[in-house]
């Protein structure tokens, strides 16, 4: 124990944790002040929401402090990042906790306050300044252990990734590998510090401090204030207005640049195309590369598996979404047609419309068993574009064409109100996609065929024959992890033949590589993508191959060594 108050060692650390929380202040400022009007109020609303702010509390403590999600993709760097984080804040909780119950210094009163202020450090470096008893020493000794164990990981993971169970990391510039060796070092020069007391190691441990503060904000470990704001943002349940403010600032800034999403990508297949990935999305617009983020949010193909398995819920799907809108593309849009449609003339006895879509109109067949099945339940239902029809606006929204899919839009949702029906029925994931979010069809129940068909065996209204075949099903992208329907699916499956699992499947299912997203990937490239979702589907040689879209319809069976159907195919090759 040193009897000073004061050390001049201590003032690289303080000048750093001025300059750091000046900065959180401004950001914190910013990011609210670009909120518009509407979602400011969300957000203060929230705060004090009891649902909402135990949301809040929940993540903050199971994202920011113990990293559940990546436990739950990789083990050993979710202990890897619970070992720095948690360990760290626990060693400034413990500091604290010893500065209000250590005896009195001498020529000094640290009563109430004064024991934060203006000796703030004290925490930081209280072996220096005071003496601790047995349980605290063994408290600071062991959380200090658990975040070098943690940083040893981290550098067999930069020289070694495949070791700890990752095929690809991110690279980066000198400022993130600079601020990296002084993470990695802050704690070993503490550790000798205090086992030693030696003044030089004393001042290395705090400059360390200092040059990581300072270089906090121009690199991806702004991510650790900001990933608590971003928390705290998303379940107020907003969304990116623009790709660079407000929201989506706030979740451009809490992109850790971990790389998970670098390996879940389906475009990775191919090595030259995991550039294109959210984390390389991400770090472009941080720095502020406007031409670079534009092609990487134009070559995504939009399946969502980058947000899936983000362990810190990234919306990065939908910001690429807004990067999208703020180009003016060149697309001339002529929407007189649209005049010439008719509403739709059905008896009032009719209860369910059933729209097929482009991709199902280009692909008869799932219709054609569509109509088997509703005939066979005893349904009465309408074919809403057994003509031909209004497309649901999906590939405008994809285009950043907001005001020409509304215009779409529009004209569905007149024809779906004046038909009378009270449920709507979509074969295609995509439309059902657009319909659930964009459309406004109060009254009216929309449902994916999936769950129409799983709920009319369920009923007792369709009875299906099983079968000896072994099925592996394809959680298309829009269907499961936008909107998680995946039980309906294998249980209609299981109720007509033997389901086998695909290697990857639910969240983690691979694109099949037709996504209309994609402004910019070849035929080649996109092969490549569906050869590899093949492969992972037959991992445990099924007899035939069904999903739940008809673009991976289209799309599979061009690659797949075995028969690729419909669900409501197969149903319908069933029906009793």
């Amino acid at each position: 124990m040193n009897s000073q108050i004061f050390h001049p060692f201590v003032l690289p650390f303080v000048f750093g944790m001025a300059f750091v929380l000046t900065y959180c202040v401004v950001g914190l400022l910013r990011v609210i002040g670009q909120l518009p009007k509407d979602d400011r109020k969300k957000f203060w609303r929230s705060l004090v929401t009891p649902k909402t702010a135990w949301a809040n509390i929940r993540d903050l403590i199971g994202d920011c402090l113990f990293h559940v999600k990546i436990w739950k993709r990789n083990p050993v760097l979710g202990y890897m990042h619970t070992a720095i984080a948690f360990g760290w804040f626990m060693i400034i909780v413990i500091g604290h906790v010893m500065l209000f119950t250590l005896k009195p210094l001498e020529g000094v009163e640290i009563q109430g306050v004064e024991r934060m202020f203006p000796n703030f450090y004290y925490p930081i470096f209280f072996k220096y300044f005071a003496e601790e008893t047995p349980v605290f020493a063994f408290l600071m000794d062991f959380f200090l252990l658990m975040i070098i164990s943690g940083i040893l990981i981290a550098v067999v993971k930069k020289i070694h990734s495949k070791i700890v169970g990752v095929k690809r990391i991110m690279h980066f510039g000198f400022a993130d590998n600079m601020i990296r060796f002084a993470l990695w070092t802050i704690f070993p020069f503490r550790l000798i510090a205090e086992k030693s007391n030696i003044m030089a190691f004393w001042w290395l441990y705090s400059i360390d401090l200092m040059v990581f503060m300072f270089m906090l904000p121009f690199t991806r470990y702004m991510h650790i204030p900001t990933e608590a704001l971003f928390i705290l943002l998303r379940h107020a349940g907003l969304k990116p207005r623009e790709p660079r403010k407000g929201y989506a600032l706030a979740q451009i800034y809490s992109c850790p640049s971990c790389g998970l999403c670098i390996d879940a990508c389906p475009m990775s297949v191919n090595d030259k195309n995991s550039g294109n990935t959210s984390a390389y999305f991400m770090k472009r617009l941080r720095n502020g590369d406007k031409e670079e983020a534009q092609r990487i949010a134009e070559t995504c193909m939009q399946c969502g598996k980058c947000v899936a398995v983000c362990p810190v819920s990234i919306e990065s799907c939908d910001i690429k979404m807004s990067q999208r809108e703020a180009v003016p593309y060149q697309i001339k849009s002529d929407h007189a047609y649209l005049d010439e449609y008719e509403p739709i003339k059905v008896e009032s006895r009719v209860s369910v419309l059933y729209f097929a879509g482009c991709m199902t109109q280009l692909t008869p067949k799932i219709m054609h068993a569509m109509k088997q099945i509703m005939e066979a339940a005893g349904e009465q239902y309408e074919l809403m574009d057994k003509d031909g029809g209004v497309c649901c606006g999906r590939p405008m929204l994809l285009s950043g064409k907001t005001a020409e899919a509304q215009a779409m839009m529009a004209k569905n949702t007149e024809l779906i109100k004046k038909s009378g029906a009270k449920r709507l029925v979509l074969s295609c994931p995509i439309c059902y996609k657009v319909f659930k979010e964009e459309y406004h069809l109060e009254g009216i129940e929309i449902l994916h065929h999936t769950q129409y068909i799983d709920e009319l065996i369920k009923q007792g209204k369709l009875k299906v024959d099983k079968n000896d075949i072994n099925y592996v099903y394809h959680d298309p992208c829009e269907l499961g992890r936008a909107f998680g329907v995946y039980d309906e699916p294998r249980e209609v499956i299981e109720s007509i033949g033997h389901l086998r699992k695909a290697k990857s499947e639910k969240e983690l299912s691979i694109c099949c590589g037709g996504s209309l997203g994609s402004f910019n990937l070849t035929q080649q490239e996109r092969d490549e993508i569906t050869a590899n979702s093949v492969n992972d589907l037959m991992f445990n040689h099924p007899d035939e191959i069904v999903t739940a879209c008809p673009l991976c319809l289209k799309t599979f069976v061009r690659k797949s060594p075995v028969a690729v159907k419909d669900i409501a195919e197969v149903v319908a090759n069933q029906l009793r």
